[in-house]
């Protein structure tokens, strides 16, 4: 690289970094934990400053207008239900009917239900939903303040959110969308500790009715251990002051979603370090992912962090012992790393293991079509896809011409 070349990288760099600093001094000045963001930003800065280089401000905030209105993820729906939590919270769900029903009197279908992850929503789900889309019976759910479904009414009242409040709360989708025949049991990252939670709370459910469980990029505990990718001086940082900050941006939203829309471009730099690993992902679908993200309320955010250090459900593993599991990760997620689906496949020894190897936490996004094809092999040998049905073709992530 020529030294004009170099200069410009160095100033882009500085853009972004003095970007990252200005950022955290905001979040200081509203009583937060400064260098902790620094540290988490920091690695999204050399990403950030070499878009700079070739694209401006402008183009970049257009660029992200015309991915939003002609990206067609998200877009897919079904049958509107509504759920009541034991709490009283409105959880929000859809279903999707096979495209040729039984006929009347016919044994009840196998329904496949997918938990998403922290942050996220059911439309996560959408390359494997384009997929399956009239070929199962599926249930589609939001988990309580993602999405369409309400704030959680117990941290309304100072209760924190709890995984064991997120098994009961898949229960009461299951009751009221599925409430009989055979389960197919989807989830990932923190859908994936619901549906351990419940199998923690109803072993006989799982006994009686579940046929097959696939647990994707998730863990059954010890994410207080996980260092996301971080120097060990920085992670230390994290570790000691993320908790509290949280709960400080969580009392100050107003500033906070302000803060995020200022940085947009930081923000983007961020989702996509820690959403996917692969260099030729779609912009569109890169996008799709930072749109999912940010549509999460910075207090939801702080509300649901907690309760994963606490999160440890590995005994509960047991319920799947005779039960067709797919446990599948990308070996470079950051947030679950794949090493936890490790541990899960070694306490369910029958278990399929699948680790992409150029995949980070949003696997079912990057490689929607080799999770699809896991999904419909677990599907095909639970029974609930009947024999000659073709999924595949949907969902192809990459950049046109990078494939």
């Amino acid at each position: 690289m020529g030294e004009s070349g170099t200069e410009a990288v160095s100033e882009a760099l500085s853009d972004a970094v003095t970007e990252v600093t200005a950022a955290a001094g905001a979040w200081r000045r509203a009583g937060l934990a400064g260098a902790t963001v620094g540290v988490i930003a920091a690695g999204a800065a050399a990403g950030v400053a070499v878009e700079r280089l070739t694209v401006g401000r402008g183009m970049r905030r257009k660029a992200r207008l015309a991915l939003d209105s002609a990206g067609p993820y998200g877009a897919l729906r079904g049958m509107p239900g509504t759920a009541t939590a034991d709490d009283g919270t409105e959880l929000y769900y859809e279903i999707d009917d096979p495209a040729e029903a039984d006929g009347e009197g016919a044994a009840p279908p196998v329904t496949v239900v997918f938990s998403h992850g922290y942050c996220l929503g059911q439309d996560s789900w959408h390359f494997q939903r384009a997929a399956l889309r009239g070929a199962v019976r599926a249930v589609y759910w939001d988990q309580r303040s993602h999405g369409r479904s309400g704030r959680g009414r117990a941290q309304g009242s100072g209760t924190p959110v709890s995984i064991d409040q997120l098994g009961r709360d898949l229960r009461a989708v299951i009751d009221a969308a599925a409430p009989e025949g055979p389960l197919v049991l989807v989830g990932h990252s923190m859908g994936g500790m619901t549906v351990m939670a419940l199998a923690d709370q109803d072993p006989g459910l799982i006994r009686e009715r579940v046929v097959a469980v696939a647990l994707v990029g998730t863990s059954s505990g010890r994410l207080g251990e996980v260092d996301y990718g971080l120097p060990a001086a920085g992670i230390a940082v994290v570790r000691r002051a993320l908790p509290g900050m949280l709960k400080a941006l969580g009392s100050q939203v107003t500033l906070v979603e302000r803060g995020r829309r200022a940085t947009a471009d930081l923000f983007a730099g961020i989702v996509k370090r820690y959403s996917f690993a692969s260099k030729d992902v779609d912009p569109a679908v890169a996008r799709f992912a930072e749109r999912l993200i940010e549509a999460t309320p910075i207090d939801v955010v702080a509300e649901f962090y907690p309760a994963f250090g606490e999160h440890d459900k590995a005994a509960a593993l047991e319920r799947f012992t005779a039960v067709p599991t797919l446990v599948l990760a990308g070996e470079q997620d950051l947030i679950t790393p794949s090493a936890h689906s490790e541990v899960i496949a070694g306490l369910l020894p029958d278990a399929e293991l699948v680790l992409l190897p150029d995949a980070g936490h949003l696997v079912m996004l990057e490689h929607p079509e080799t999770v699809t094809a896991r999904l419909a092999g677990l599907l095909a040998r639970a029974g609930a896809l009947p024999a000659g049905v073709n999924v595949g073709g949907y969902g192809s992530t990459a950049q046109p011409g990078t494939r």
